[in-house]
């Protein structure tokens, strides 16, 4: 069975299917890349806490970087958010996002029970 939670005509902000709950990709407002990336983090939570899940349940994420000059500001702020011992598996890449002020987008995967 396939669950959709917050469903709108684009998208779905989770879908849980088999234990594994897809988030939607998270962007954020902020000026620098830590603001960005700690705003996405924190939306982030929200939505596994209505998944039923949690940080500590996270699968992999794939981050993407509208400039790989970013690469120190998002590791600042993601080592202080990912729990020690339960490191997704995670790829970073560098891509052109949806509008030229973001600077960080966020796909989570993570299980659930």
């Amino acid at each position: 069975m396939i669950e959709r939670i917050e469903t709108g005509q684009r998208s779905s902000k989770i879908v849980k299917h088999n234990g594994v709950a897809y988030l939607t990709g998270q962007v954020a407002e902020g000026e620098t890349i830590q603001d960005q990336v700690k705003a996405c983090l924190t939306n982030i939570d929200a939505l596994l806490l209505k998944a039923g899940s949690s940080r500590e349940n996270l699968l992999r994420v794939t981050i993407w970087l509208a400039d790989m000059a970013d690469f120190d500001g998002l590791n600042e702020a993601w080592n202080e958010w990912v729990p020690s011992g339960h490191a997704p598996a995670r790829a970073c890449g560098e891509a052109k996002l949806a509008r030229p002020d973001y600077k960080v987008e966020f796909i989570v995967y993570a299980a659930y029970s």
